[in-house]
């Protein structure tokens, strides 16, 4: 098995262009560019379903915070910004319950 060795978005996009005009040779695009079969299989997975931008290494960024690469991308990002909102929404509405609980009690005990 061979050692990952780091890579650029523009080797990985010239990797899977060459491996696709070979017939999808995997193995051989391998040797040739010296990186493992799983990455050569993985990178033309990605650029055979999102094109260029699936190579992109997005790992460490939030989902709300990336720019969306097909509709599917864009409608979950959309998704995670309304989950947060509506976090945020139900957490200010717990605390105002709680601050008109806290005037109650203390105009009772006047």
């Amino acid at each position: 098995m061979k050692e990952a060795r780091p890579t650029t978005v523009e080797e990985r996009i010239q990797i899977a262009k060459d491996c696709i005009a070979n017939g999808g040779n995997y193995g051989e695009a391998a040797l040739k560019f010296n990186v493992s079969y799983q990455q050569v299989y993985q990178w033309v997975k990605k650029f055979k379903e999102k094109g260029e931008a699936g190579l992109e290494d997005r790992r460490g960024k939030r989902l709300k915070d990336q720019t969306p690469r097909t509709r599917e991308e864009e409608l979950e990002i959309e998704i995670a910004k309304l989950k947060h909102e509506l976090y945020m929404t139900k957490m200010e509405r717990d605390v105002l319950k709680k601050l008109d609980e806290i005037v109650r009690r203390d105009a009772y005990r006047k």
